[in-house]
């Protein structure tokens, strides 16, 4: 059984939000376009939480031109609770991301 702490295997992860965004009308191809390139970046960092990340080196891997739309996706899909995303205001650092709202889709999943 797994704990509110703990991921599945990222694959699953990522299954479990391809399942879900298919079935919210309020996910567009930006978001999973964005997802699955915040996805690609924390296996690079070998799947380790959180990642942090900056727009500028995000937005040519999910092919959004515009900071406006980067920063409304991004903040959609942690309201949405894909992911928690902690901006970093400040131009050394980068954001945070987290992969840890899944969870709330498993506990849906097992409920229906």
């Amino acid at each position: 059984m797994k704990t509110e702490n703990t991921l599945p295997h990222p694959l699953e992860l990522l299954h479990l939000f391809i399942d879900s965004a298919k079935d919210n009308p309020c996910v567009t191809p930006v978001h999973i376009s964005l997802y699955a390139a915040l996805h690609y970046q924390w296996g690079l960092r070998h799947f380790e939480n959180p990642i942090s990340e900056f727009s500028h080196d995000i937005m040519p891997l999910c092919k959004i031109s515009g900071p406006a739309t980067y920063h409304r996706c991004i903040k959609e899909l942690h309201e949405f609770g894909y992911i928690r995303y902690v901006p970093s205001y400040n131009h050394f650092l980068g954001s945070l991301i987290y992969f840890t709202g899944i969870t709330k889709f498993i506990a849906r999943k097992s409920m229906l």
